[in-house]
């Protein structure tokens, strides 16, 4: 008996799709959120391009918020602090919590601890996705390398439906800017990206270049325009 997957593809790799629109039937592989199933087929839930590649069907959306995953690295807001957690603006239709017990690596004691001591109202913060159940809002932790407030920089946001282009397959995208720019660079996957740049003029051009990505997040060719583009403003501004 054969092993191998029956399916019938009824789009074209890089086609625009619509919502409802039929993309294919039977048992090729989805590695998207946005592609669901009825019966035998597969639908699309969103506007966006189909990717069709080694068996399987993806979509890459045009427009869309954040949908939190666990795992997930984000960038969040801290907008309002509660008794025992801060609430955090992730950029998704749930709010995130970030629990003072995870903050501390300790049993929280609210008669000693002020939570504004660690985090205020308006800063920002690199953590993940530790819980998520679609029932309960995202619960952040910081226990990881390299997590934690953001003090320096700047944080340019996105679409972030924009942020696999930004980052490029194989890193590349996101390797060609920082090679070109000598900014730090990172990405968060719900469109906040924190930069650090060594004088302003880099960071200028750093952030066209981000708003040229998500702008043209459609396109083929990207690198190389991103990256001639990169080196025209470098040069058209006398930055070696």
């Amino acid at each position: 008996m054969s092993n191998e997957k029956e399916y019938k593809v009824y789009v074209e790799n890089r086609q625009l799709v619509i919502p409802g629109e039929v993309l294919a039937e039977g048992d090729i592989e989805v590695t998207s959120p946005f592609i669901y199933r009825l019966g035998n087929r597969w639908y699309s839930s969103i506007i966006g391009l189909v990717d069709v590649q080694d068996n399987k069907l993806n979509i890459i959306p045009l427009e869309g918020y954040y949908f939190p995953k666990v795992g997930d690295l984000v960038i969040g807001l801290v907008i309002d602090i509660g008794i025992t957690n801060w609430i955090v603006d992730i950029r998704a239709p749930y709010k995130a919590l970030m629990n003072a017990s995870d903050v501390l690596n300790r049993q929280f004691n609210p008669i000693q601890d002020d939570l504004r001591r660690y985090f205020d109202v308006g800063d920002y913060v690199l953590a993940k996705i530790a819980l998520f159940d679609r029932v309960h809002n995202p619960v952040l932790t910081l226990k990881d390398k390299g997590l934690g407030k953001i003090v320096s920089g700047k944080i340019v946001e996105i679409a972030p439906s924009r942020v696999p282009r930004v980052i490029g397959k194989r890193r590349s995208m996101l390797n060609m800017l920082i090679e070109e720019t000598g900014c730090d660079i990172v990405v968060a996957q719900n469109g906040r990206i924190w930069i650090n740049c060594k004088d302003e003029q880099l960071e200028d051009i750093l952030i066209l270049a981000l708003k040229k990505i998500e702008l043209e997040a459609h396109t083929t060719g990207l690198t190389d325009r991103v990256r001639n583009f990169i080196r025209e403003e470098k040069s058209r501004r006398g930055i070696e």
